[in-house]
């Protein structure tokens, strides 16, 4: 059987930090890493972005899905931070039924309240489990795309816009020549966002690459 990608939107008022990004419309909060959406410790440490950490951390201060926080690292462009999180036990999480369904959680990002998350799974019926999953739990799911890895695909399938235009804009600028003719900093100026934002839609989308145009099933 044929194992997907899908882009998936989920929402509800218990799912994890829903509160906090109310209270700071103009956050943006993803995992600092693809296997932070889970963890073992209990403590997920988040990368942030917003034009107010106060607000936001008022936010988190009343929001019910989050025990304790705190500020690890705030970067030198003061446009975003690492926060190490403790949920609390009222607090919905989506990646666990991703897990349950062999799956894996390969981005994941706020719009808004909303969650967009990039998940890989075996085939399309446990992505028929995720989706019961979250209609069992009343959250609204919206799937957007899905992607058959086993079909022959362009090398851009898979990749997200936002994926694509920092790759292309890295490449343009020569951020990939040997020796390099742009930094990070470059790329990150030239696309509007913070340079770990950058550095993140690069990793992420070099990693999509390679597994859509290279790795064979059985290393997938």
């Amino acid at each position: 059987m044929k194992d997907v990608s899908a882009d998936i939107r989920v929402q509800h008022p218990d799912l994890v930090l829903t509160e906090a990004l109310e209270h700071d419309e103009s956050a943006t909060v993803r995992p600092a890493s693809e296997s932070a959406a889970e963890s073992e410790s209990g403590t997920y440490v988040y990368t942030v972005t917003s034009s107010d950490f106060e607000r936001f951390e008022a936010g988190l201060g009343v929001d019910p899905t989050i025990a304790d926080f705190e500020r690890v690292i705030h970067t030198p462009d003061e446009e975003s931070a690492i926060y190490s999180l403790q949920y609390a036990d009222e607090a919905i999480l989506f990646s666990p039924a991703v897990s349950a369904a062999n799956g894996v959680v390969l981005e994941m990002e706020n719009d808004g309240t909303s969650w967009l998350m990039t998940v890989w799974l075996p085939n399309r019926q446990e992505l028929a489990d995720v989706w019961d999953y979250a209609e069992r739990h009343d959250i609204a799911f919206e799937l957007q795309r899905i992607t058959d890895y086993t079909e022959v695909v362009a090398p851009a399938d898979g990749l997200t816009d936002s994926q694509q235009e920092a790759l292309l804009v890295a490449y343009e600028a020569g951020y990939f020549a040997e020796p390099r003719d742009a930094s990070l900093d470059d790329v990150a100026a030239e696309l509007g966002i913070s340079q770990p934002a950058a550095g993140g839609r690069l990793r992420r989308g070099i990693r999509r690459l390679v597994h859509t145009t290279l790795a064979d099933d059985d290393r997938t």
